[in-house]
């Protein structure tokens, strides 16, 4: 059962609003973020919500590697593709900006695909594929990060989590949503851990040594050393199929590099030679694909939707009463939440209040 203190949504969007705007972001941009970071909370995926406003967005730009006005760039365009440039600004502002102009170009061409560089941490990957699906659309980006994951038959860290995620509309109440890392877990549910104070599982992280590792606090410092890596989805080598998701990152790798002429690998560390803080410059991806321009939008939604019930009406296996597909857990746990707001850790509350304090703004919350 819950027992961290509920927050409103209000409450918390206007505050992380008002918090960006104090940094410079524009209004609207600001707004945004904002509900960029509470849409994760409401799905229930707590790595990427409020728990990183702060070290993630707030402190970025105070350190100064990060810029609060996006500068949205459009380097190359034809009626079918772009190429922009987010001249190190805020990532959800790239994300929200090219996701619109894939849709647009779908919308008019059936197709469109836009390839983003020099941006930033750009959120819940799942939010730009959703904004697809809400216009009748196919929904698909993926992001590269800072090294993390290691290759199949290696110890160092050298792809980053890179979701490859897809969204596609339903006839039911919820889209099908895809939206996972291509790694075991991803570094923000390891942040999220030593957070709460737990240890991350055995196998999905593993030293220079090749051993697992499940300190979250000295994971994270390592990572950042170079000193440990997060296993690739399928696991350590081909036993269990790792080269899989190993493979599979790559490609967003490559989608996110390549298209784009932007910067990857160990380029997205960070920090410079002389271990300096500097820009991630990293890059994105958004496809919009207009479900109109084939069989129509209500025939794409029946068939995906009859898809899903299908699944979720097979054989469940000893133990288990109900099977979900992609999307649905994160329907529920919305469900569960819209009225009640957001659940807030002790570690969250103090960094609220902290950054309410530094930036001087009037606000209250009910955990104080």
């Amino acid at each position: 059962m819950e027992t961290r203190p509920y927050v409103s949504w209000k409450l918390v969007g206007d505050f992380m609003t008002a918090a960006f705007e104090k940094l410079g972001v524009p209004a609207e941009e600001a707004a945004i973020c904002a509900d960029v970071l509470m849409e994760s909370d409401r799905r229930g995926i707590e790595s990427h919500g409020c728990n990183r406003f702060k070290p993630i967005y707030v402190d970025r730009i105070n350190a100064g590697i990060q810029k609060p006005v996006t500068e949205f760039e459009i380097v190359r365009e034809t009626p079918t593709t772009a190429v922009v440039d987010g001249h190190d600004g805020m990532g959800m502002i790239v994300g929200y900006k090219a996701m619109n102009m894939a849709i647009e170009k779908a919308k008019k061409y059936g197709m469109g695909m836009v390839a983003a560089r020099n941006s930033t941490h750009y959120g819940i990957a799942g939010y730009y594929a959703t904004m697809a699906t809400k216009a009748g659309c196919i929904g698909i980006t993926g992001t590269n990060a800072r090294p993390s994951i290691a290759p199949t038959f290696g110890v160092e860290n050298m792809l980053g989590t890179n979701p490859l995620t897809f969204g596609m509309p339903t006839d039911e109440d919820f889209p099908f949503v895809l939206d996972c890392a291509t790694s075991i877990t991803q570094r923000g549910k390891i942040e999220y851990f030593a957070r709460t104070g737990k240890p991350t599982p055995a196998g999905m992280v593993i030293g220079r040594d090749g051993q697992a590792k499940t300190d979250s606090e000295q994971i994270l410092k390592d990572l950042t050393k170079g000193e440990a890596a997060l296993a690739p989805l399928g696991g350590i080598g081909e036993e269990l199929a790792g080269y899989k998701g190993y493979g599979y990152a790559t490609v967003v790798e490559i989608l996110s590099a390549a298209l784009q002429a932007g910067s990857f690998l160990k380029a997205l560390s960070g920090v410079d030679a002389e271990g300096k803080k500097v820009p991630y410059h990293l890059g994105h991806f958004f496809i919009a694909i207009d479900t109109e321009a084939f069989m129509g939008l209500e025939s794409f939604k029946k068939t995906t939707g009859d898809i899903l019930r299908e699944l979720r009406a097979s054989e469940k296996a000893p133990g288990h009463d109900r099977i979900y597909t992609a999307g649905e857990k994160e329907y529920l746990v919305w469900l569960e939440r819209k009225d009640k707001g957001v659940p807030v850790g002790e570690a969250v509350q103090k960094e609220f209040i902290k950054v309410r304090d530094d930036l001087g703004l009037d606000f209250h919350f009910d955990f104080e």
